[in-house]
């Protein structure tokens, strides 16, 4: 199979699932939010909640899978599995707004992701953070087809990984520090003390969007992004494999 078809068929099986994340959540959303989704969230039954943690480690594994499958190398795996991440979550609310109309805007609050703590922040943030990871897929596989560039530098993963931990700690910063002012860390491992924690999660409403802790990720990353195109387009391509 030609490298175009299997980005066709690979980018038509992200913005399925994101279908698919879609469809899920609107009946999430019609059975606990029939007035409309809104913080604070509502309380789910353990098994619900369980459910749903569960949930989300299948999309990432399925992810996954499916990027190991396309790519040829550790690079292009790495690029599948970002092109993936990105078109599936740009589309997933595009799917919202279809079925459900959500979100209003593009500022306004979601829970991202529930691992390993709740993500939350305005719709635009991962929105703005799955460009950069399409963006940056489509030129890893692009020099890795033409033999210019076969990985990262030292420089660049640094810059990549440091400005991911800072756009996680954007995302996840108020919620941990919501937490951690009524709870100590050991009473996460207690089961006597999970009610009081749900019940206490359940009052959470986010406020405050940590933006100037969220560009300066970005950015970051936007650094190791340019230094890698830069990188690959002074590399002297092999023997193209057409």
């Amino acid at each position: 199979m030609s490298r175009n078809r299997i980005l066709t068929v690979f980018i038509l099986f992200a913005i399925a699932m994101a279908f698919l994340e879609g469809a899920v959540v609107s009946y999430l959303r019609a059975l606990y939010y029939p007035e409309g989704f809104a913080f604070p969230l509502k309380m789910m039954p353990p098994s619900i909640a369980l459910t749903e943690l569960l949930r989300e480690a299948a999309t990432l594994i399925m992810l996954v899978t499916v990027a190991l499958l396309a790519g040829k190398t550790r690079m292009e795996r790495l690029a599948f599995f970002l092109l993936g991440f990105g078109v599936w979550d740009i589309f997933y609310y595009v799917f919202l707004k279809v079925i459900l109309g959500w979100p209003a805007s593009l500022v306004t609050w979601d829970i991202l992701f529930l691992l390993p703590t709740p993500w939350v922040g305005p719709v635009m943030a991962p929105v703005i953070n799955s460009l950069t990871m399409i963006v940056l897929a489509f030129y890893i596989i692009h020099f890795t087809h033409q033999g210019r560039k076969a990985t990262f530098s030292g420089y660049e993963w640094i810059l990549l990984i440091v400005g991911s931990m800072v756009i996680l700690a954007a995302f996840t910063e108020e919620y941990i520090r919501f937490m951690s002012g009524a709870f100590r860390f050991t009473d996460f491992f207690s089961s006597s003390r999970q009610a009081a924690i749900m019940r206490y999660t359940s009052t959470f409403v986010p406020r405050h969007f940590k933006w100037y802790l969220f560009l300066g990720g970005v950015i970051v990353q936007l650094a190791a992004v340019v230094l890698y195109i830069a990188g690959g387009m002074k590399h002297r391509p092999a023997v193209s494999r057409d």
